[in-house]
């Protein structure tokens, strides 16, 4: 201590350094690895919330597509069988009305689109069992809605006389 007497340093100046001297040393022990572990906090944090969300996962997107796709392909219609189907139903339903079904005409192409079907058919009998046919095919779940209707005389000539016949042309639109 005698020889800090006998140097001409003042003593403000000797505060300054010690406290720079303090500060130094203390963050080379503590504030360091206060600092390094609090930025390993907030980095890891940061990970955690995205592990998280399960969405952001690439292989969990990756499974969860390919199972939807296996749905979308179960759920996929199969457009002769969906003709088929109401082909069947309309036909059971017409015999049941004592209608005739004169006639289902090939698919328009103009009547097919990605989202649904549009099928024309044609029957023949009196007017009120071809307006109860209408009623029923309203009715009938499965087969679609009916778009359009139109009621046509026609005549048939035979070898004696000719004869009127009452026809019901209908569109029936499906969805696929």
């Amino acid at each position: 201590m005698i020889m800090l007497k006998k140097i001409p340093v003042k003593n403000e100046y000797l505060l300054v350094a010690a406290t720079v001297l303090l500060l130094f040393v203390s963050y080379q022990l503590a504030f360091k690895k206060t600092i390094a572990a609090w930025q390993l906090n907030s980095k890891l944090e940061k990970e955690q919330l995205q592990s998280n969300n399960i969405a952001i996962q690439p292989d969990y997107l990756e499974r969860k597509n390919k199972n939807l796709d296996k749905l979308i392909g179960l759920y996929k219609a199969d457009t002769t069988a969906l003709r088929n189907n109401l082909i069947n139903v309309v036909s059971l339903l017409a015999d049941k009305e004592n209608v005739k079904l004169s006639e289902v005409p090939m698919q328009d192409i103009a009547n097919i689109s990605d989202h649904y079907i549009i099928e024309r058919l044609q029957f023949e009998g009196d007017y009120f069992s071809l307006m109860k046919l209408s009623d029923r095919l309203q009715q009938e779940n499965g087969i679609g809605m009916i778009r359009s209707e139109s009621l046509k005389v026609t005549e048939v000539n035979t070898s004696s006389s000719k004869v009127k016949k009452l026809g019901l042309e209908i569109m029936l639109e499906m969805v696929k």
